[in-house]
């Protein structure tokens, strides 16, 4: 199996070479790892002491976010490095200011491990959620350095589980400790005989919990909002406008609507403006906006929807008629109900709170609308919704501090 997996490495490294000659991705993944070597060296001195952080990609990087800031404050003399697999987290962290250092991950051969924790030569290695390579761990492990996994989620269906995944399965004994999100996890790891593990639950409710407290204050949201049942809809694509428009295109109270669309290039925001029959204003263009008969506000900048969340009382989260919905814990944090797609049940935070009753899937604008006139119309539902939403995000915090624990061990 090890032989099989040292080919199909060298073969997808193949495939690679040959898409980067028609794709943009694979050119940028190769670009990205070119010399990395010279790179490393250039940084990295012998006498730091290294903290290493490996996150797949962007998602990953923000479930792991919580307890790097938080070893960083305290351990502020060790050196944090952070490396990404994919381009698209380190294009966006790459300046990320909590880490001394932000590489890409080499391809997984033995040499480029061995050569990388040479150079390296971390104390401690966490690895976030999902990144199980084969040659890196196994030489992390030779390397006496500690290995950690944080965040881990599992599932049956995954290769370590089944009769022919013991060679896959036997790459968890490489960690020294394990910290998953859930017991569903711990209980089909404990089944296969891996028992250093322990439940902390997922960091991304401190990390939304912190932005949460750290939120901007958007003037213009505020004063479109200001005296409204708001609804916040973020993170929207296509098929989520058509059915969001379409309530919008009905409704005759005094609501108003911000709607953060996930692609704002203008032929998209053209698009949306489009399916509305009510006034919209784009939020760029709104600095003196009086809004008195404006019903929509389009958000057509980025980095600001986390903090928008909080001027809301309900919320829709889009992706849901796609591959799957996006982050619902940054609404969830501000203790308003959450809307979303049919497309959901792989997300746990999704699946637990629709149990608890703050989050409400929907196929259509035909089951949308009552549920959106209900949440304006009936107080009581509203605020039972709301309760719930808050509850579950408070019952699911102080995962940082369970494994911080852990790692305050010397």
């Amino acid at each position: 199996m090890k032989l099989f997996y040292n080919l199909g490495i060298r073969i997808y490294y193949l495939l690679l070479v040959v898409g980067s000659l028609y794709h943009q991705k694979a050119r940028h993944w190769l670009k990205g790892r070119k010399y990395w070597q010279v790179k490393m060296e250039e940084k990295i001195s012998s006498s730091d002491s290294v903290i290493w952080f490996h996150a797949s990609s962007l998602g990953e990087f923000e479930q792991g976010r919580p307890i790097i800031e938080q070893y960083r404050r305290e351990y502020p003399e060790h050196k944090i490095l952070v490396t990404f697999f994919s381009p698209s987290g380190y294009d966006i962290r790459r300046d990320y200011k909590g880490a001394d250092y932000i590489f890409y991950l080499p391809l997984d051969t033995r040499r480029n491990a061995r050569e990388f924790l040479r150079i390296a030569h971390p104390d401690r290695v966490i690895f976030i959620k999902y990144e199980f390579w084969y040659n890196f761990l196994k030489e992390i492990r030779q390397s006496k350095s500690e290995l950690v996994l944080i965040s881990a989620i599992f599932r049956p269906g995954q290769i370590f589980f089944k009769k022919y995944g013991k060679w896959f399965r036997n790459m968890l004994h490489f960690f020294d400790h394990i910290f998953v999100q859930d017991g569903a996890s711990f209980n089909l790891l404990q089944n296969v005989g891996i028992d250093h593990v322990t439940i902390a639950g997922d960091t991304r409710f401190d990390r939304v919990a912190e932005i949460a407290r750290e939120s901007k204050h958007i003037e213009i949201a505020k004063r479109f909002s200001e005296g409204y049942f708001t609804y916040i809809c973020g993170s929207t694509w296509e098929k989520d406008e058509d059915i969001i428009c379409d309530y919008i295109n009905q409704s005759t109270t005094g609501s108003r609507f911000i709607i953060a669309p996930h692609e704002i290039s203008p032929a998209h925001i053209a698009q949306i403006q489009k399916k509305l029959d009510r006034k919209a204003a784009l939020f760029s263009q709104s600095e003196s906006e009086s809004f008195e008969k404006v019903k929509v506000l389009i958000i057509d900048n980025i980095g600001i929807l986390s903090s928008i969340y909080r001027y809301g009382k309900m919320a829709y989260i889009g992706g849901g008629f796609g591959v799957g919905i996006h982050n619902i814990l940054e609404a969830a944090v501000y203790g308003m109900p959450v809307v979303f797609g049919p497309n959901f049940r792989k997300f746990r935070e999704a699946v637990e709170l629709v149990k608890e009753g703050g989050a409400f899937p929907v196929n259509s604008y035909e089951e949308l609308k009552p549920l959106c006139d209900n949440f304006r119309e009936n107080e009581k539902s509203l605020k039972k919704a709301s309760e719930a939403t808050k509850a579950f995000v408070n019952m699911n915090l102080g995962a940082t501090e369970v494994i911080m624990k852990y790692l305050r061990k010397p």
